[in-house]
């Protein structure tokens, strides 16, 4: 009885599946761009002050926290592909462990 490789000639046994390959490339590369794009694109988008405050008539003062503020939709955006990429690069790792074993 032949095996199903023996089937297939030399040719066809030669062929290598370049989509493994190219992924095994290629998914780990757009995790890092991710992650490098979303820490610059955080690191830029700045924050903005909350945008209110407090008045307490009794003791003549205006209260406004020190140090509050929100962040910015370009910080978000860039924490958001920061994450992204590096969910990307856990998988990947998870699956190249996976397939040693």
């Amino acid at each position: 009885m032949e095996s199903v490789g023996e089937q297939n000639s030399p040719q066809q046994a030669r062929k290598v599946n370049t989509t493994g390959k190219a992924a095994a490339v290629v998914v780990p590369l757009l995790g890092v761009l991710a992650v490098i794009v979303g820490t610059f694109a955080a690191w830029l988008g700045g924050s903005q002050p909350v945008g209110w405050f407090a008045y307490a008539p009794l003791a003549n003062e205006t209260f406004s926290p020190p140090g509050f503020t929100f962040i910015g939709p370009m910080t978000q955006a860039g924490l958001v592909s920061a994450v992204v990429g590096l969910l990307l690069l856990a998988f990947w790792a998870g699956h190249r462990v996976g397939r040693r074993r």
